[in-house]
């Protein structure tokens, strides 16, 4: 166990600086929380001005405390901090926890504050949690820390929480509370100054209790190491995250396909790259994590469905389908078995409909049976408490048979829980996870699916290619640089695209209109005439492209058009026609510091229309290629639909693979565009590319 924050979570002592008399102020708060939650250890409140608070002694300074501090609240106002620090430095304060806000969330003043009481505690040795935060939480009996001051006092659990915003952290909380479901730990970082939510995490991971940790987070000071350390934990245990800025309202209009589609996104594609089970709403997410917190992992997405009322279930179906599960007939075997202990008028298939009157013997025999079904991996169970059967005894029986065996049981509860006291009792100290509606339940198991998928999905390779040509590439960028352009010019786009070995329609580039002849013939008709301008990013939309050109006149006629249209002083772009095969689209664009965003998807005009793309973060492996094509929309196109041959899936990963390569090799390409690549037969060749640096 990585103990490098104990004195964080498991204080020995607490001393907070800036305590108050005044019942409605933080300083007062954290005390009241400290007490009511019976901390284990002594409480010290700092204050020159008052003898003491809430019945405990106070002292005028840190200096004065008798015994040892191993964590301190600081609240106080910002000036006033650096020199607290210095002075919990000279205590030998090991951890602080600075609830005060307005440092560099403030501007340059608050910053430089900030930065005075860091290096100070850096001097020490101290770590620091905030500034501009909640603090922590550890429901552990054996320390019973609540050192912040929110409102919620959670019962001890095994779920932890870590959120950069405390507002999300305390509103997940108090839901989990609402529930009756336990948390471990709980942090809150604010500015995270020093303590990261990766160090966190971390510690999470490695704590045996934790069994889910629940993750709010707007930003990461460091992507590349948060993935690292999520990767790790969650082979152990899942992470659980919401997402929040997907949308990109305020982003600057992009130039580019890629810019224009990947918007928001990288904290999404962080995730799942580091394993990371993802949420849409914080609902959703407190109920996976309860049922993640408390049953085991299934092997496979197929679902045996328990039921003693009819209607639940047939919603249930519904959304556990919809979510990709799948719902197995019973064997014969357990049919036969079933026949002999159910009731007369039960339905024995799957769903098991044991109908309302069915009691502990139906029920014992119902999971005894399913649970043991191979086909089964989880058990998804309606259960409504009818007033003539002994329900108490029924619950009994379900928490005995999910014990017995390895498998998860999620149940739709449906009572009146003020009335059916002993029954919900059972259940919860039972640990099956009880929800109150259908499609809430079905999540949740599909949840635990999820995750399942994650852990022992393959890990695949990022390929490196040893037959590119980086000093090409190296030379165009650095010319193009030295002219302070941002767009490439075609002829600098196709060759930094041919250094890598990514195929490309056969293409040259000429600049006079007499010259437009001779380069179509040796190319070969039909062909397509490009405007080539680094003034000109989407060519189609101002007249640029013309396709199958068949003959010499009729090229020389176009580019005519085109230099009359566009100016004298554009290029002619020739490149042969290309006129069938599923057109597909792959870019990539740069996002401050995780490298770039690889997107894949249906070409052409379809990106716009249909926007049916799926992204990864570089380096991609096989495998998330794979994955990429496997995922959009229109995969049954890309297999191949009513006879109609497949796309080469295995050259599209070659090629995103190779564009991967291309951008983390050289990063000042901030945008690229392949579209449409033409997929035909077992070649995939480019035909329009852009690159923005």
């Amino acid at each position: 166990m990585n103990d490098k924050l104990d004195p964080l979570f498991k204080p020995k002592a607490v001393a907070l600086i800036g305590a108050s008399a005044k019942e409605l102020s933080i300083g007062n708060v954290i005390i009241k929380n400290l007490l009511h939650y019976n901390f284990r250890g002594p409480v010290y409140p700092i204050n020159p001005k008052v003898d003491e608070i809430r019945g405990l002694k106070a002292y005028p300074s840190i200096l004065d405390v008798p015994g040892e501090v191993d964590l301190a609240h600081i609240v106080i106002p910002p000036p006033f901090v650096p020199a607290e620090v210095e002075n919990c430095g000279k205590k030998g304060v090991k951890a602080l926890i600075v609830n005060t806000a307005g440092f560099k969330e403030m501007g340059a003043e608050g910053k430089a504050l900030e930065d005075d009481f860091l290096a100070r505690a850096r001097k020490y040795g101290i770590r620091v949690v905030g500034p501009n935060c909640q603090g922590i939480i550890n429901s552990d009996p054996a320390v019973n820390a609540y050192c912040n001051f929110t409102f919620t006092y959670p019962k001890p659990g095994h779920i932890s929480v870590v959120a950069q915003s405390g507002g999300v952290g305390a509103v997940i909380m108090q839901a989990f509370y609402d529930m009756g479901i336990g948390q471990r730990m709980y942090a809150s970082n604010g500015n995270g100054s020093d303590v990261s939510i990766t160090e966190i995490l971390s510690y999470y991971g490695q704590d045996e209790e934790t069994r889910a940790i629940v993750l709010y987070a707007e930003s990461l000071e460091n992507p590349h190491e948060f993935i690292e350390v999520a990767k790790r934990v969650t082979s152990r245990k899942p992470i659980l995250a919401i997402t929040a800025g997907r949308t990109d309202k305020g982003a600057e209009a992009s130039r580019s396909h890629i810019g224009g589609m990947a918007g928001s996104i990288s904290m999404d594609l962080i995730y799942k790259k580091s394993g990371i089970l993802t949420f849409g709403s914080q609902e959703d997410l407190c109920h996976a994590a309860v049922a993640l917190s408390s049953q085991p992992i299934p092997k496979g997405n197929r679902v045996g469905i328990i039921t003693n009322t009819g209607g639940p279930s047939v919603i249930a179906i519904d959304e556990l389908v919809s979510c990709g599960m799948e719902i197995p007939p019973l064997s014969e075997n357990a049919a036969g078995a079933l026949r002999e202990t159910m009731l007369e008028s039960a339905s024995i298939h799957n769903p098991l409909d044991v109908v309302a009157t069915a009691g502990p013997p139906q029920f014992k025999s119902a999971f005894e049976v399913m649970l043991k079904e191979p086909q089964f991996d989880s058990i998804y169970l309606n259960f409504v408490t009818p007033p003539f059967v002994d329900c108490e005894n029924v619950a009994r029986e379900i928490v005995a048979a999910a014990k017995a065996q390895n498998k998860p049981v999620v149940c739709n509860y449906m009572t009146d829980k003020e009335k059916w006291v002993g029954t919900s009792s059972i259940l919860k100290e039972g640990e099956i996870p009880c929800f109150d509606f259908a499609e809430t339940a079905a999540r949740a198991l599909h949840s635990l699916v999820r995750y399942n998928g994650i852990r022992t999905a393959p890990e695949g390779s990022v390929k490196i290619f040893d037959d590119v040509d980086k000093e090409r590439v190296r030379a165009i960028l650095d010319h193009a640089q030295s002219k302070n352009r941002e767009v490439l010019t075609a002829a600098e786009v196709y060759g930094i695209l041919e250094a890598y070995q990514i195929p490309v329609a056969p293409w040259k580039v000429v600049k006079g209109v007499e010259e437009v002849a001779s380069a179509a013939t040796a190319i070969g008709f039909p062909v397509v005439i490009k405007a080539d301008s680094e003034e000109i990013i989407h060519k189609s939309d101002v007249g640029g492209v013309v396709i199958n050109i068949q003959d010499t006149q009729e090229a020389v006629r176009v580019a005519e058009n085109m230099k009359r249209m566009l100016g004298g002083g554009i290029r002619f772009f020739i490149q042969k026609f290309l006129s069938k095969g599923q057109e597909l689209i792959v870019g990539a664009k740069a996002e401050e510091g995780v490298g770039h965003v690889i997107m894949f998807g249906l070409g052409g005009i379809f990106v716009e229309i249909l926007k049916d793309v799926a992204f990864a973060l570089t380096p991609v492996s096989d495998e998330e290629a794979m994955e990429m094509i496997r995922s959009v929309k229109a995969a049954p196109l890309i297999d191949g639909y009513r006879g109609a041959k497949g796309i080469n899936k295995e050259k599209a990963v070659e090629i995103i693979q190779r564009i991967s390569m291309l951008v983390g090799d050289f990063p000042a390409i901030r945008e690229l565009d392949l579209n449409p690549l033409f997929a035909s037969g077992d070649e995939i060749m480019a035909v329009d590319a852009r690159i923005i640096l």
